[in-house]
């Protein structure tokens, strides 16, 4: 094999990883858009979570003091991003967390020691 076909090979592998890597990212996305939701925590019978929507921006739901603004999927990780508003004090963050599974109703995020579990609100 010459070198003019060797490169056309080499080329064409990289293609497809690079298609196959975007359509993986782009279906892990897809699951990822929608309003995720658990039990706040010493009052079970409300909620709180997050809204993630196709064009990258995110809500908060029943959390006043946490405004996420727009989010991200990196892989297996989800980039949440907003400002924490307390006691005078506003901040910008980026929330790294772990995607732990995702299935159609129930996505598990991980960051350091903590864990939490949504279900899709319908």
């Amino acid at each position: 094999m010459n070198n003019k076909h060797r490169f056309r090979g080499i080329t064409f592998l990289f293609a497809a990883f690079i298609l196959s890597t975007m359509v993986a990212c782009n279906s892990s996305n897809n699951q990822l858009i929608g309003s995720w939701v658990e039990p706040i925590p010493g009052q079970e019978d409300n909620i709180q979570g997050f809204k993630l929507e196709a064009d990258g921006n995110a809500s908060s739901i029943n959390m006043s003091t946490l405004k996420y603004e727009s989010w991200s999927n990196n892989g297996k990780q989800l980039l949440l991003t907003g400002k924490s508003i307390g006691n005078g004090v506003t901040f910008e963050f980026t929330d790294t967390l772990l995607i732990q599974k995702i299935t159609a109703d129930s996505l598990i995020l991980n960051r350091g020691q903590g864990q939490w579990s949504y279900v899709r609100q319908k």
